[in-house]
This record gives C-alpha cells, structure tokens and sequence, in this order.
C-alpha cells in the first residue's frame, strides 16, 4: 500500500513539474510583408501579375502537448491584386469599347484557426510547419482603373468597389519557420505562409456582357516576422 502510495505520488510529481515547464499558451504579435495576385476564372479577364501587401496581427497560442499548439488571433490583411478585363467607358460623350486594368487593394480582418506542430529545440532553435483556416471579413476595397481603347490609354480613375467585393474570405493557410529563444519564455518567430482563397471574392456582372459573371480568387506569400512572450 505504501509503495503504491509512493509510486502514485511519484507520477504526480513528475507530470506536474513537465506542466510547470511548458506554458499552457503564449501571445504575441507579428508583421507580414507579402505578395499577392487575383487569378480571375471569367471569360476574357486576365491576370496581371503580382503585387505588395503588408499584414500585422495579434498571435494567441494555446497548446495540446509540448509540440503540437492551436494558433490563433486576428491578422489585419492588405492584399492587393492586379486583373484585365472588357469593359465600356464613357468617354468624351463617347461610349467606347475596350479594355480596364484594375489594381485591386483590397483590406481584410482575417481570424485564424491553425494547427502548429513543432520539433524539439535543436541548435537553440524549433523548426515548426502549421496548417489551418482563415475567415476574413472585408472592411475595405478600391480599385486604380486604367481603360484602354485600341491599345490606347484613354482616362484613369479611382474608385470604392466594395459592392463588386464579396464580404467574407474563406482560405486555407500552409505556412512553416523557425523559432528561437531570446531567454524565458520569449521566442522570435520567422516564417513564410501561403493564403489560398477557397472562392470567389469577385462578384457582379461584366459591362459589356452582362451574361459573364466576375469571378477571381485573392492568394498571397507571406514572410513573418514576429514575437511570442
């Protein structure tokens, strides 16, 4: 009985100094320059390459076991992306029939849900790669318009298109990185994420066609840079 006693006392002692050792989450915050392109998936729109953005947040990690943690939070995302496409412009007092390039800077509130799964410390460092999901709501949304007629640049303007933007942003998020101790409980965190938008965040109907629908959906490469305490 009393070896009993003392075996069970033993494993009390042991899981709770492992428990005291690993803290149960830890918050932070990190900065994201990025880059980002719309691929348009209509009848005549074009992707026009990449573009800069820039994302900051608020990291919030509660863990499962020692390696494996939830991370969450809320990312301020400024994503931009660049398409062409046909379009009809009043210009002059002429309606002419051509085509818009339109840079897209589009401005998300993005809550995470994601799965961190890291190595043990190796040469004062833990490589990490984590998988999960973004649900972002638009908060923000304009286009720089350039409308070209017969290779020709005929006018540019500026414009609020959030009612050509759908409110909500669903994605897939891969990501993977390093941490490193700066003493205690602090790490520095340094990483590259990948953002895949599940559907179309385009939404309304072409001008010159009104049976095309838009559809485009928004990516974007991360690299993080960042802080947990």
């Amino acid at each position: 009985m009393k070896r009993s006693l003392f075996t069970l006392l033993l494993v009390f002692v042991i899981v709770g100094s492992a428990v005291a050792q690993q803290k149960a989450f830890q918050f932070g915050f990190k900065v994201a320059p990025s880059m980002g392109w719309i691929k348009p998936n209509s009848e005549g729109y074009k992707r026009d390459g990449l573009k800069a953005g820039f994302n900051w947040g608020f990291v919030g990690e509660f863990f499962l076991m020692e390696n494996y943690a939830i991370s969450t939070g809320f990312n301020v995302i400024y994503t931009n992306g660049a398409f062409t496409y046909p379009d009809q412009q009043n210009v002059g007092g002429l309606m002419l029939i051509g085509e818009t390039n339109r840079l897209l800077k589009l401005k998300y509130i993005q809550l995470p849900v994601i799965l961190k799964m890291k190595t043990n410390e190796f040469n004062g460092i833990k490589i990490f790669a984590e998988i999960g999901f973004g649900l972002g709501f638009n908060v923000g949304a304009k286009a720089e318009d350039d409308f070209y007629f017969n290779g020709k640049k005929q006018q540019s303007k500026s414009s609020d298109v959030s009612n050509a933007v759908r409110f909500t942003r669903e994605s897939l998020i891969l990501g993977a990185g390093v941490e490193y101790p700066l003493g205690g409980s602090t790490f520095i965190v340094a990483g590259i994420r990948f953002d895949n938008n599940f559907f179309d965040i385009l939404k309304d109907q072409n001008s010159v066609d009104r049976s095309i629908e838009q559809k485009g959906i928004s990516n974007f490469i991360e690299l993080q840079l960042g802080l947990l305490f």
